[in-house]
């Protein structure tokens, strides 16, 4: 309280429920979001004279990191990060742990430990640098004994009885355990998004979409396929002895770091089976629309939206752009005490506290329109419709936001003026579309620089190709006006930037952000929606009211050095 961190009515307030909870109090400031992990730790560390690291972002020597076992580190909690002659740092979560100090001394008692206070965020990145590299610890496993599997056979006419009991035990030999249990661990390390396993005429191909791009892993032995598709069909509860139809399924992956949802799909193809798993993280939090990519005065407009107690909000774009993940941040910021929010979702991406969230089960007739209506009888005041797929949805959609709910949801369409034709495509009265939608938000993810990067200018032969995609007077106007450009300036004269790979970030990029066109619905749109305009009708209007198209919004994050041109281009023009 001395240290002005905290308020003394919500140190009291920590104090009771650390009582009630028995857990330290510390913990509970941070459980409840009084303070910030980071700001505590080097409070503490004040307190008790011993210096705060933060190495959440420290590359670690592997001679240095392996000075403590990798069990003992995470038991422990204790990372050696740093070594000078014999003078060995030591980030700990607890620097009175005097057992564990003796520990490490006594594996070289030649080394002085120097104790350092750091946050778990910190502890948990260091441990994930023990992980040895996936080719090797794979190469490991089928160095062993994965050769006692090749006798099982690919089948792809009906399997018999015999065929069956092989195919389970494939699934049940340690080998083909192990591979799938490597896959998936190195997955979750690399912030893969989806893992695709594909069967070849001799071999399996290995690929992991990573901030939205496939690339190659490795290969497999071709005899070890009908062993991995066994393994996963018994993970995901899937028809073992089913070869010639899609299957799909899920299954969970939890340990002390994290919690996953798997989405499993089988797809039969010319050499087998290809799978397809997407890693849903269940521990993962809502972002917040600023780190999403939402800046200035397209912030303003979604948050003045979010304020309005009835009508709809739609995210639109394709598959893997991002839209989820955008109301997610929108629901984060309109659940408070006084609503009541419900959904229903095909996957529940992120759970939220204080939200009922419903997962779309097509097997037992629970679809969007089935739950849609259902929830309207739970008195919401907020309703999240994961997707908008048929008439029958965006009927009801619209009848829900008509009775005095704000309904958000997603439609898959290429631009915020295609959204209106789509949903009377979909059967929607254009008068009921003006009535209800307040807000549309088209999106794509686009990758961000990681490290350093290289500055350069552009040529005019650069110029001269950007202008076959975009309006290149109307981005010098709106560079100027977001101050990124001087008055006298053109294209030409200012800096952009291109990725600068690394060791670490081979292709210089690491994470993804939002380009967006945010699209208001004003009286002006609502006419043009009643008279059943088109797309590029409504875009044109929009952006005579002010609207930033996403390739604009793209070079202003471009100019700002967050991502680049060639990115930006990437996924608008795919």
């Amino acid at each position: 309280m001395d240290a002005e961190l905290i308020t003394e009515i919500d140190f009291k307030k920590a104090m009771e429920k650390s009582k009630q909870t028995n857990r330290r109090i510390g913990q509970v400031l941070i459980d409840e979001k009084i303070i910030e992990p980071e700001k505590l730790v080097k409070f503490e560390a004040y307190l008790s004279g011993i210096p705060f690291v933060n190495i959440e972002k420290e590359k670690i020597l592997p001679e240095v990191l392996n000075i403590i076992p990798e069990q003992v580190a995470r038991k422990n909690n204790v990372i050696a990060f740093r070594k000078s002659g014999d003078n060995l740092e030591v980030a700990m979560l607890n620097p009175e742990d005097l057992a564990t100090i003796e520990f490490i001394k006594k594996a070289d008692p030649s080394l002085k430990i120097l104790p350092r206070l750091t946050t778990m965020a910190g502890i948990k990145s260091a441990i994930s640098q023990y992980q040895s590299k996936l080719d090797i610890e794979l190469k490991g496993i089928i160095k062993g004994d994965l050769g006692d599997i090749s006798h099982i056979p690919i089948r792809d006419k009906t399997i018999d009885e015999n065929g069956n009991e092989d195919l389970k035990k494939a699934a049940e030999e340690l080998p083909i355990i192990k591979i799938i249990d490597t896959l998936l661990k190195h997955a979750i390390l690399q912030s893969a998004s989806d893992i695709h396993i594909e069967p070849l005429e001799k071999e399996v191909l290995v690929r992991f979409r990573i901030d939205g791009i496939l690339e190659d892993i490795m290969n497999l032995p071709g005899y070890a396929s009908s062993g991995i598709v066994a393994r996963i069909k018994v993970l995901s509860n899937l028809k073992l002895d089913e070869h010639r139809l899609p299957q799909d399924g899920r299954f969970k992956i939890e340990t002390d770091d994290y919690k996953y949802s798997v989405r499993v799909s089988v797809l039969p193809v010319s050499n087998g089976e290809k799978i397809v798993m997407r890693m849903l993280s269940e521990s993962a939090e809502a972002q917040t629309l600023e780190d999403l990519g939402f800046i200035g005065k397209y912030l303003e407009i979604v948050n003045n939206n979010l304020r309005k107690t009835t009508g709809m909000i739609l995210i639109t774009g394709p598959t893997g752009s991002g839209k989820t993940t955008t109301l997610y941040a929108m629901m984060k910021i309109l659940n408070t005490a006084k609503v009541n929010i419900s959904t229903i979702e095909d996957p529940i991406e992120y759970r939220m506290p204080r939200i009922n969230q419903t997962q779309v089960n097509s097997q037992i007739g629970l679809t969007f329109a089935s739950g849609l209506r259902a929830l309207v009888r739970q008195d919401p005041n907020i309703i999240m419709v994961g997707e908008i797929r048929d008439g029958e949805t965006v009927d009801l959609a619209i009848n829900a936001a008509l009775t005095g709910h704000l309904v958000l949801s997603t439609l898959h369409t290429n631009s915020a003026g295609g959204t209106i034709p789509r949903m009377i495509d979909m059967g929607a009265e254009p008068f009921l579309i003006s009535s209800t939608v307040n807000l549309i938000v088209a999106q794509r993810l686009v990758r961000k620089f990681a490290g350093s990067k290289e500055k350069y200018r552009l040529k005019d032969s650069d110029l001269k190709n950007l202008a076959k995609y975009c309006d290149l007077k109307r981005i010098t106007e709106i560079l100027k006006r977001e101050g990124l450009m001087k008055a006298k300036e053109d294209l030409s004269s200012i800096y952009f930037y291109k990725p600068k790979p690394s060791k670490d970030y081979l292709s210089g990029y690491k994470g993804r952000i939002g380009i967006f066109e945010v699209l208001a619905v004003n009286n002006t749109i609502k006419e043009l929606i009643s008279s059943k305009t088109s797309a590029e009708g409504i875009e044109e209007r929009a952006i005579q009211n002010g609207m930033i198209t996403m390739i604009e919004d793209g070079f202003i994050k471009a100019a700002k050095g967050i991502t680049s041109i060639e990115e930006v281009l990437r996924v608008i023009v795919e």
